[in-house]
């Protein structure tokens, strides 16, 4: 079970890292590559949702043994399709495969471990959440340059069939419960997966396509919300919801959802700047962003097993806060970043975020369950899918256009300081001429070489700051997710 939320994340992450290898082997321009990410996360948002009932009716076992095989399949012959079309309609199948991983592990970790080790189940799965999503760039960087952009889908052919005999010989055998299908809420399940979906694939697309520019984008998200307001209203209404929207009513479950939101929105987008500044202003390559993320990812495996301990005698609010105070301590040193940082100086903040987050994320799914009882383990199984899947999307898709927007201003800023003819700026260009003279033929060429060196330093500049920004955004974050922590109130006995 745990083997598939580790490749159901992986499979996201892994394909947003080798992007350009993606669409170098597949010959596709930017603007057709650029769904090959949302294709994959759409597929698993539609099925997602449905999962856990999926695994009520038709049994657990049956449903994960059938997504391995969807799963299987298509990323065996995805890196062969002939055509871009047919890539993508694998790509989908692949996403709808893979989307019935991580709902049915925590209603199974739930619903089927002794009540005693529920707490580690709970907390292994909230390690492999993290440990996939920073071990992708090291993974993509390595096959792409030793194997081929092929393997960042052949990788899951290695591990699906070992998942495959796990779940065959261990998850206990159940017969079908085709009673439900009758009764079964067939319009909230069908207003929330293509609602969901559809936001999900406006939000993703967003940054690129200029938001309200792009007719596309607005009719995603306007048709999405609507369907979205269509499934609340439908599922509060009707006698038998598909996903019981009362449970949001108990206890501190709806703040613990918006802080789950709220957390993987800090991780995404800082999880995104780091890289996207390695990238773009150092030229590194995947298997160099990979070491820096790495240190989020190594102590995962060392945490766990102490933290479920700690959290079984101590209240998880506590650990919740003190996990989102190190995440924000972390964004806030990473905020002191300069064009000269490289990979060890990453390293104090990202070995801190690790254990903040392995905090945070572990203490959040804890108490969730601990505030449900195993009858509502489908219903709790559905949220935390909507809100990782939504907190992370958002936290990317914010990140993303806030980077952008505020590198524009400062570009800009820096730019009415470059005087064309003001002493500071020609020191400047005669450096670089200098520098670049004895490479060029005549003094024009070299001249045309030293503004492009300053529009570079320029451009450079403006991302630091642009990043720095971002970093100071995720300490917001971190602050709002501590309100949150603090409006939760005591929870009565836990069955775990």
């Amino acid at each position: 079970m745990l083997l598939g939320s580790v490749m159901g994340t992986l499979g996201s992450r892994t394909t947003s890292f080798g992007l350009a290898d993606l669409r170098g082997g597949l010959h596709a321009g930017f603007d057709d590559g650029a769904w090959i990410t949302t294709t994959f996360g759409v597929g698993q948002m539609l099925v997602g949702v449905a999962s856990p009932y999926l695994g009520a009716v038709f049994g657990a076992r049956r449903v994960l043994l059938t997504g391995i095989v969807m799963f299987f399949f298509a990323s065996l012959l995805a890196p062969l399709a002939t055509n871009f079309s047919g890539f993508l309609a694998l790509l989908a199948i692949a996403g709808l495969g893979s989307g019935t991983f991580i709902p049915l592990t925590i209603s199974f970790v739930i619903r089927s471990l002794p009540a005693k080790l529920v707490i580690y189940g709970v907390a292994a799965y909230a390690m492999n959440s993290e440990l996939s999503q920073n071990v992708a760039a090291s993974l993509e960087g390595w096959y792409a340059d030793h194997w081929s952009w092929h393997w960042i889908y052949w990788q899951y052919c290695l591990a699906l069939p070992l998942m495959f005999a796990a779940i065959w010989y261990g998850v206990p055998r159940e017969t079908t419960n085709l009673r439900l299908l009758r009764d079964f809420d067939w319009a909230g399940l069908s207003y929330a997966s293509i609602g969901f979906a559809m936001l999900y694939a406006g939000l993703d697309q967003g940054n690129r396509l200029d938001w309200t520019s792009s007719g596309l984008v607005v009719g995603l998200l306007v048709g999405g919300g609507l369907l979205a307001a269509a499934f609340v209203l439908r599922e509060v209404s009707a006698p038998r919801p598909f996903l019981n929207l009362r449970l949001l009513l108990h206890g501190n479950l709806v703040l613990m959802m918006l802080a789950l939101v709220a957390v993987r929105f800090i991780i995404l987008s800082t999880a995104y700047i780091i890289p996207t500044y390695l990238q773009a202003v150092q030229n590194f390559r995947e298997l160099q962003v990979g070491q820096v993320l790495l240190w989020i990812a190594l102590p995962q495996f060392v945490i766990v097993v102490p933290l479920a301990m700690l959290l079984r005698r101590m209240d998880g609010r506590y650990v919740l806060a003190f996990g989102i105070l190190l995440v924000g301590i972390a964004s806030l040193m990473t905020a002191q970043i300069t064009s000269v940082w490289t990979t060890e100086d990453f390293l104090p903040s990202q070995i801190l975020q690790a254990i903040g987050q392995s905090c945070a994320l572990t203490a959040l799914t804890i108490l969730v369950v601990r505030g449900s009882l195993p009858i509502e383990a489908l219903s709790i199984g559905c949220l935390l899918q909507i809100s990782r899947l939504f907190g992370g999307e958002i936290g990317t898709t914010f990140m993303q256009t806030f980077v952008r927007t505020r590198e524009q201003f400062h570009s800009n800023t820096i730019g009415q300081h470059v005087t064309s003819g003001t002493g500071f700026t020609m020191d400047r260009l005669a450096s670089y001429a200098n520098s670049t003279g004895t490479h060029a033929a005549d003094a024009g060429l070299s001249s045309m070489q030293a503004y492009k060196l300053l529009a570079a330093a320029i451009a450079s500049q403006a991302n630091v700051l642009a990043y720095r920004d971002g970093f100071l955004a995720a300490t917001i974050g971190a602050g709002f997710c501590l309100l949150l922590v603090a409006l939760m109130r005591r929870g009565g006995p836990s069955p775990f």
